[in-house]
This record gives structure tokens, sequence and C-alpha cells, in this order.
């Protein structure tokens, strides 16, 4: 079977069958994709992938690439992670193109997948810019969007949130609430990013008010719900009398909620935490996580926007989309009158 039987038995051209197959829907009408995708479900018509790839120089396939994986990791443990990656499959899938993933310690370790795979196009989460100068050299003219890369020495496209921000607001929300005392659950602050940019938010907050982080104030744990709970028991037997817990993720206060609780203190009545991304797991723990919200759907549909953009166009490009963050209440942070909860 082939496409000019389907496209006899439809009354079509070969040419509009291939783009309905291709997913090349703007040339096509609503009734005429229904009419063909019909007679291809009757015929049973399954085109080969391989065949579509040499005849159009294109795979359909968009590589995702995970970035601080270590081998014995698995990323779908970690719920950011996870959704992101069902919100690019599906982002992918609608293109009519495949998702393909890829997990690495550093992201400059993709130039191997790069060279071996054929992708029409790459999403890279979280690189650093050190990482990025070498992974452009290798991608060439490959559409690529990155997120959360904090780069300033070269044009990339790259979509990510007002990380200072958020971590402003963390602070300004529990010193709104009467906390003084307050730890900070985070990975390493250190590498310019994502999580430096939150933490030096958060700790300017804290500075306008005339209040220091110190450095046994910080718990510095890997992004996992275990690395949240070993913190969690820490700072409920430390017994440096906190009265808030900000985590830098939503998955750290997940787990932070449940060390503290294995450490004798209850969440929010004894102390007060708050989280950050806006994960389902925040929407369903009990309680439910107060936390800094960053709006994940909005931002890989600019991802996929501007790679699908490019790969239509044959065409790379730089942007930067900086998407805003609120503070989303529930139920972990109470308020504190003269140092007692309220």
């Amino acid at each position: 079977m082939n496409l000019k039987t389907i496209a006899e038995k439809a009354g079509v051209s070969t040419a509009t069958v291939s783009n309905v197959i291709n997913g090349v829907y703007n040339k096509v009408s609503k009734e005429t994709i229904e009419r063909v995708n019909k007679v291809i479900e009757e015929l049973n018509y399954s085109p080969s992938a391989t065949a579509r790839s040499l005849a159009s120089k294109e795979s359909r396939i968009i590589g995702l690439i995970i970035p601080n994986t270590d081998n014995d990791q698995n990323f779908g443990s970690d719920p950011y992670t996870a959704y992101v990656v069902a919100l690019m499959e599906q982002i992918v899938r609608q293109k009519g193109y495949y998702l393909m993933i890829r997990s690495v310690i550093r992201s400059k370790e993709i130039t191997s997948f790069a060279n071996t795979w054929n992708v029409d196009g790459m999403v890279i989460l979280g690189a650093y810019e050190d990482d990025v100068k070498e992974i452009e050299q290798v991608l060439k003219d490959i559409p690529t969007v990155y997120t959360d890369a904090y780069v300033e020495s070269m044009p990339i496209a790259c979509v990510g949130i007002n990380d200072y921000k958020g971590g402003f607001l963390s602070a300004s929300y529990l010193l709104g609430k009467g906390h003084r005392k307050i730890a900070l659950v985070t990975p390493d602050t250190e590498e310019f990013g994502v999580i430096h940019e939150r933490y030096r938010g958060f700790c300017d907050a804290l500075s306008k008010r005339g209040i220091t982080l110190n450095p046994e104030d910080i718990f510095i744990k890997q992004t996992s719900t275990e690395g949240g709970c070993d913190a969690g028991v820490e700072i409920a037997l430390s017994g440096r009398g906190y009265t808030a817990v900000a985590a830098m993720s939503d998955t750290l206060a997940f787990g932070l909620n449940m060390g503290l609780q294995q450490g004798g203190l209850n969440v929010p009545d004894d102390i007060s935490v708050i989280g950050f991304d806006n994960l389902r797991v925040s929407r369903f723990a009990t309680p439910a996580i107060t936390t800094i919200s960053q709006n994940l759907e909005e931002k890989f549909r600019l991802v996929g926007e501007h790679l699908f953009n490019m790969i239509q166009h044959k065409e790379k490009y730089a942007v930067k989309e900086t998407l805003d963050v609120e503070v989303v209440e529930r139920q972990t942070v109470k308020k504190i009158n003269n140092g007692k909860m309220a």
C-alpha cells in the first residue's frame, strides 16, 4: 500500500496525504485531515519512519537533554523533571514528532549525542554558560532552545523565569508573616545560574530587613525528596529555634515536610515551610505546600513555539523570554506574633 492508494480513496493529492501523515497541517483543511485520517485508519496504513526520514532528510526526532543526572540517578524520581518530560512529549507529539530523551551529568556531554543521532531540534534544560559555549560549537545549525540558562556571552534562544524575584518573594513572604529565624534548604549556590539567582534574591530580601543568613542556616542538599528529608531531620534536631524554612524547589520542600515530622516538628504548627515551582506534588501534599509558582505550562509552550518556528523556517535565532513568578498560599506557613505561632 502507498500514498497513491490513500490519495485516490480520499479524493486528494498524494502531496496532501504526505502533509497529513507528516503533521504539516497549515496546508490542509480540518475536514481534509479528518477524511485522510479516516482512510488511513480504514486501510490500517502505517508509514515507515525510516522511509519518511530518508525521503524528507528529516528524522522528526526532537532531543530533550536533562543535565546534572549521575549514572545511578533516575530522572523520573524528580517530580519537576518528570512533569517537564510529560509536557515536552505532548507538545512534540502534537506536531507529529518524536521525543528522544538523554540524561547527562553536564550538558556539554550531548556533543556525542548530536553527532550520533540525526535530530531535527533540541531542547536543553538548565545548561551552564561554559557548557553552552561548547554545545553551540557542535549543534551549529540545529534548532535549539534552552531553558533556565543564564548566558551573557552569546545570543541563544532561552525561556526562563525571574528566579531572583522568586527568591526575593520567598523570603519577603516569610518575613511578612513575622518570621525572623529562617533556614534555607538549597542545592549549591555558588555556580552562576538558577539557584544562585534564587539565593541572591532571598538574601537581598532578608538584608533589607536587617537580617543576615549565616552559613549554619543554609542546608546544602541535592534536589531530591531524600535530600529534603535529611535536611528536615537536621533542622528539627538542630536546636536553633527556626520558625520557618524555605526550600529552593518543591521537591526539596516535599521531603522537608517529612523530615521535620520525623524530627518531631509539626508543619505548620511548630515550623513553617515554603517551596518553589508549584508542582503537583505541592498541591496534593499533606499539608498542601505554600510555594513560589512558575507557570511550567506556559514556559514549555513558548519553548515549543520557538523550536518549531526554527524548524519550519530552517534557521536558528536568539530570543530571551523571562516569565513572572508569584506566591501561592496554601497550608504550610503560619503567621507569627511575638515569636509565637498565631
